[in-house]
Order: C-alpha cells, then sequence, then structure tokens
C-alpha cells in the first residue's frame, strides 16, 4: 500500500503555518494570509523600520536574520518565522523599535490596508493575532537572566 503525502505543497503557505503570529491558523486561513501578502527580498544593512515613524505594514521572516533596537541601546535579534511590525497596525501608533537587516533576507510583507482587511474578514486569525502579541509582550517582561 503507498502512503501519500499530506503536505502542503505551497512553499508559502508551509512558511506561513511556521510563523509564531499564525501557528494556530488553519489552511482555509493561511491560503488568505498567502494571498494578501507579498514576498520581497532585501540586502544586508537595510533600516526596514525605524523608532518613530508611522506603520504601514508589518513583516514574516522567511530567510536572514534581523536586529530590533529599542531606544539605540536593547536589541533583539530575529530569524526566520518571527514577525514584526504588526503592533504599530493594531494601535495605529509610532514604530516602537528600529529594525536592520544583518543579513540579505527574503520577507512576507502585509500593507495596513491587507491586514486590516485580514482582521476584519477573518475574526479567528486576528483573535489568534492579538494572543500571539499578548504572549509577545508578556516574554519581553520576563526578567532576562544577567550575565
Amino acid at each position: 500500500m503507498r502512503t501519500v503525502s499530506r503536505r502542503s505543497r505551497d512553499p508559502k503557505l508551509e512558511r506561513l503555518s511556521q510563523v509564531q503570529l499564525f501557528s494556530g491558523c488553519s489552511k482555509r486561513e493561511l491560503a488568505r494570509i498567502a494571498a494578501l501578502s507579498d514576498e520581497i527580498e532585501v540586502p544586508a544593512g537595510r533600516v526596514l523600520m525605524r523608532q518613530g515613524d508611522p506603520g504601514h505594514e508589518c513583516f514574516v521572516i522567511e530567510e536572514g536574520t534581523a536586529k530590533a533596537t529599542i531606544r539605540g541601546r536593547k536589541s533583539v535579534r530575529m530569524g526566520p518565522g518571527e514577525s514584526f511590525g504588526e503592533m504599530a497596525l493594531l494601535h495605529r501608533a509610532p514604530r516602537s523599535a528600529t529594525v536592520t537587516a544583518e543579513t540579505d533576507m527574503r520577507l512576507l510583507v502585509l500593507n495596513a490596508r491587507e491586514f486590516s482587511t485580514l482582521m476584519e474578514d477573518l475574526p479567528s486569525v486576528a483573535r489568534k493575532i492579538l494572543a500571539a502579541v499578548a504572549e509577545r509582550l508578556r516574554d519581553a517582561e520576563r526578567p532576562r537572566p544577567q550575565h
């Protein structure tokens, strides 16, 4: 008897399913997110967003690494499967960090209009995004071990 693999044939859907922000989404929800997002490539050194600027899009890292810097001091490294920029879209507030590509990167981008469409058309996805953002904020509040 031959087994048939049920793996997704769409690499974009496969990558989206591994993103914390969308990890609880169904295949149908992921397909909608994929349809609304664009794929871009950026070179190392490119500033992707600057603290204090208005937010017009959010990003999902497919390949490469980026560094988020808050108030020029505290920095966090991000890699594949991680996302950033959604807080400014949820709250319509200025960016809370500057994010710079450390390596050449491939990113999925949802602009503000597509992000709003996603939140309004798929309330189940909106709840998952809000839960993921809340979890990230809780993680950020936890004390870090001193070295």
